[in-house]
């Protein structure tokens, strides 16, 4: 992880505290980091802020993941999506994966987790929770 400067992140998770926690994790790997809470937000910040990473709360797809990566690689191509979740089930990861998302991290698992999810990620690699392949 080098080179924070030039990197851009864009959070979106309806969780206000969460949301505040992740950030400051964020901002020590990236050098803007952006915080939405809501869909629309998200899609007007991909096309204005063309981030390096999105870090999204798979609710926030409400049942349209699919749908909502593909609108996200058309306002900013080449950047990686990372989704968090509290469902761990296998359904669950398999929708990302299907989806085209770069990770999946829990977020009972951030803390442990993310660090090496947006390292994986960046190099081009996926990258799924450890908690998931229990």
């Amino acid at each position: 992880m080098n080179d924070k400067t030039a990197r851009c992140v864009l959070l979106a998770d309806r969780h206000h505290d969460l949301n505040a926690r992740v950030c400051g994790l964020l901002e020590t790997v990236f050098g803007q980091v952006f915080m939405v809470a809501d869909e629309v937000s998200l899609m007007e910040g991909a096309g204005r802020l063309r981030p390096t990473m999105f870090v999204i709360d798979l609710s926030l797809a409400a049942g349209h993941l699919q749908r909502m990566v593909r609108a996200l690689r058309e306002r900013a191509p080449g950047a990686k999506i990372l989704l968090i979740s509290v469902h761990d089930e296998p359904a669950v990861v398999a929708a990302a994966s299907a989806a085209g998302a770069d990770g999946l991290v829990l977020k009972r698992a951030i803390a442990t987790d993310l660090f090496e999810a947006i390292d994986a990620i960046l190099a081009g690699n996926c990258y799924v929770s450890r908690a998931t392949r229990a």
